[in-house]
C-alpha cells in the first residue's frame, strides 16, 4: 500500500533526522486544527511518518538555544523566522506517549529548510512525558 499524494509543505533537511540517513525531504501535514500536532511524511512515499508537536501547548517555556551552527545552516535571519517541534513517541498506549526535548526540529519558514538540533549542556530530557497521567 503506498500513501496517497500529499498536498503540504515540503521540508528539505539540511542533514537526515536521527536514524532516517536516506531521507531529507518530508511533507508537514497537520494532524489537528489547532495547529498543536503534526505528522513529518517522507516525500518519497516509503510510508516513514514522524509525529511532531509544538512544543508550547505542553511544555510552557521551553525555548531551546540554537547553535550558530544551526543558525547559519537554516539562514535564520531573526527568531521569527524559526519554528521548533519535538518528535513524539507514542508507543503501544497513547497516554504513556513521550516527547523528545533534546533535539528539537527547528524549521526555517522562510526557506522551508530544517535540522534536527541536538542541545548541548541542558538538561531537555529524551522522553519527557506528553501528558500528565
Amino acid at each position: 500500500m503506498t500513501d496517497a499524494p500529499v498536498h503540504a509543505p515540503t521540508i528539505e533537511f539540511v542533514s537526515p533526522i536521527m536514524g532516517f540517513a536516506d531521507h531529507t525531504a518530508f511533507h508537514l501535514v497537520p494532524l489537528d486544527e489547532e495547529g498543536t500536532l503534526y505528522s513529518l511524511r517522507a516525500a518519497d512515499g516509503t510510508g516513514i511518518r514522524l509525529v511532531v508537536v509544538v512544543p508550547g501547548r505542553f511544555f510552557p517555556g521551553y525555548a531551546p538555544e540554537i547553535d550558530d551552527e544551526t543558525v547559519t545552516k537554516l539562514d535564520l535571519r531573526d527568531t521569527t523566522e524559526a519554528a521548533v517541534l519535538n518528535v513524539v513517541t507514542i508507543g503501544d498506549d497513547p497516554a504513556h506517549a513521550t516527547v523528545n526535548l533534546l533535539a528539537p526540529i527547528v524549521i526555517n519558514h522562510r526557506t522551508m529548510r530544517a535540522a534536527q538540533v541536538v542541545l548541548v549542556g541542558t538538561d531537555m530530557p529524551l522522553r519527557a512525558p506528553l501528558l500528565a497521567v
